[in-house]
C-alpha cells in the first residue's frame, strides 16, 4: 500500500505518493481546486493507486504556531479522513514550497514551468520527510 502526500493550496493541491514500500516518495500531478471536485479527484487516485494513508501539509508559521491558513488545512485533513476512511496525518510542512522553488531554480526552470510542478514538488518534499521520520 501507498502514502499519498498532499499539498493543499489555494489554487491546486500538490500530489505526491510513496512507493509501494514506502520508502520514496515521487511526484505525482496536480489538482485544480474547484467547488468541491478536487475530493472526488483524491477518492479516484486513492482507489487507483491503492492508498492506505494520507498526509496533508501543514503550513505553520515559523515559530511554530497555527495560522489561518493551517486551520484551513486542518479541516481539509478532517473532510479526507471523513470521506475516505483512512489514516490522514498533518506534516510539518515549513520551507517545502520555498525548497521545491529553490531546486528548481538551481535547475534554471523557467517561470512558467516551475509554476506548473511547483506544487507536486512540494508534496513530494513533505511526503518524503514524512517517510523518512518513520524510518528513524
Amino acid at each position: 500500500m501507498r502514502i499519498m502526500g498532499l499539498d493543499y493550496g489555494d489554487r491546486r493541491i500538490g500530489v505526491a505518493l510513496s512507493d509501494a514500500m514506502g520508502w520514496t516518495a515521487q511526484p505525482l500531478g496536480m489538482i485544480e481546486r474547484d467547488a468541491g471536485g478536487e475530493l472526488e479527484r483524491i477518492a479516484e487516485l486513492v482507489r487507483e493507486h491503492e492508498v492506505s494513508e494520507i498526509v496533508v501539509g501543514l503550513p505553520k508559521n515559523m515559530n511554530g504556531t497555527i495560522g489561518e491558513r493551517g486551520e484551513i488545512s486542518i479541516a481539509f485533513a478532517e473532510t479526507l479522513r471523513q470521506r475516505l476512511s483512512i489514516p490522514v496525518h498533518l506534516w510539518d510542512e515549513r520551507l517545502t514550497t520555498a525548497a521545491a522553488t529553490k531546486t528548481l531554480l538551481e535547475a534554471d526552470i523557467s517561470r512558467r514551468k516551475r509554476k506548473q510542478v511547483v506544487d507536486k514538488m512540494a508534496a513530494a518534499l513533505l511526503l518524503q520527510n514524512y517517510l523518512d521520520s518513520r524510518r528513524k
